[in-house]
């Protein structure tokens, strides 16, 4: 029979031995091993202790405890060190650039920590929230409004705004955007309700959002919220959808209003222009005429004191060259030539061609002016003239 079949010596193993049997190990031997280990690592002195205690008989049993109990104490305190210095590892954390750390200490405010590695004692007693303070948030917002003459416009605004205190961003306030909504509600509604409907829809409208900017502001201080607005900007503003054809009508009307002025305002600059232009050619035409009648009285003047010298000089050549000059000045505007025949009479000649242009061009002007002065006529048929004339014919 085998040793290993049933009814057999299955307690013993071919070479004789017992064997043991399986079962799950002792926890209280697992432990003693690892103290024997570490007693052999760090217990010169108590090795030795432990080996009188033996050559002591008696007290051999007595030695061995007290050494296992500071045994037992060492390896704590390895562990506890072991232990609080992974718990410290924790407290390390980095801030980036853009963001604040806010440490609490047993859910109090400690400090607030800049860029860079940090540490702080770890949970529980401390924590640390990362706040962004370079991110711009936004938060928009659309609702009807009551305006001053008591129209209902309807308008959408988005503030664009962030954090420049981290701590009364966290701790202040329960919930700062929340409130930066309502406050932007309640700014917006109070600048709307001192403002006219067309002043909001038309020509206030940057008014109407830096207004709006300003009380917002106003209310986030007053409640310590941390934040900062940018900027406000109105996205739309429009009448409600009932009434939008009749405001449509509104403003194409006042834009004919405008374009209408602009045309008014651009022909009077032009008339007014012109009649500058007029009254400066005028005036220089004036300047230019004085400047010519002063200019020929003196040289009228000069001619004279610089004949008069003369004639006081030769009075009769002087008064000879004046009757020659004078006579040719009269005779050079005359139609008429006389010639001096020696012995004879004087002969006139007259210069056909010029009497008869002169002639044809004043009958001309003459003709036409009479026309001008005469009624205008009816026409008349062929057929009438006829019976005009046998009419004049018979009445002979």
């Amino acid at each position: 029979m085998a040793w290993n079949e049933p009814g057999g010596n299955g307690s013993k193993d071919p070479w004789g031995h017992r064997k043991k049997e399986q079962g799950p190990p002792d926890l209280d031997e697992i432990v003693q091993k690892m103290q024997d280990k570490l007693g052999g690592l760090f217990g010169s002195e108590d090795n030795g202790r432990k080996g009188g205690g033996k050559g002591e008989g008696g007290g051999n049993n007595s030695g061995g405890n007290n050494n296992e109990e500071s045994l037992s104490w060492f390896t704590i305190g390895i562990l506890a060190a072991i232990l609080l210095s992974i718990w410290g590892a924790f407290g390390f954390y980095t801030i980036q650039p853009a963001e604040l750390g806010v440490v609490t200490q047993f859910g109090r405010y400690s400090e607030t920590t800049e860029q860079g590695l940090n540490w702080h004692w770890p949970y529980p007693i401390e924590q640390v929230q990362k706040v962004n303070v370079e991110k711009v948030r936004a938060v928009t917002h659309k609702a009807l409004m009551l305006t001053k003459d008591e129209n209902i416009v309807d308008i959408e605004l988005v503030v664009q705004y962030r954090v420049i205190d981290a701590k009364n961003y966290l701790f202040n306030v329960y919930d700062p955007d929340n409130t930066l909504h309502q406050a932007t509600e309640s700014a917006l509604r109070e600048v709307v309700g001192t403002s006219g409907m067309d002043a909001v829809l038309t020509s206030e409208r940057t008014r109407v959002a830096a207004d709006t900017k300003v009380l917002i502001q106003t209310i986030v201080d007053r409640y310590k919220t941390g934040l900062k607005v940018a900027s406000v900007n109105m996205q739309n503003a429009q009448p409600p959808e009932a009434v939008q054809a009749a405001f449509a009508d509104v403003i194409k009307a006042r834009e004919d209003e405008v374009r209408s002025k602009n045309k008014a305002q651009a022909y009077e600059n032009q008339i007014v222009e012109r009649a500058k232009g007029i009254a400066d050619r005028l005036r220089e035409e004036a300047l230019a005429y004085k400047a010519q009648v002063i200019a020929r009285a003196e040289g009228e003047t000069k001619r004279f004191l610089s004949i008069l010298k003369e004639y006081e000089k030769a009075p009769e050549i002087t008064r000879q060259r004046l009757y020659l000059e004078s006579m040719e000045s009269v005779y050079s505007k005359a139609s008429k030539v006389m010639i001096d025949i020696q012995g004879g009479n004087n002969l006139m000649v007259l210069p056909l061609d010029r009497i008869f242009g002169n002639a044809a061009r004043a009958s001309e002007s003459e003709l036409s002016k009479a026309l001008s002065r005469l009624p205008q006529a009816t026409s008349t048929s062929p057929k009438d003239n006829r019976q005009d004339n046998a009419r004049s014919r018979g009445g002979r």
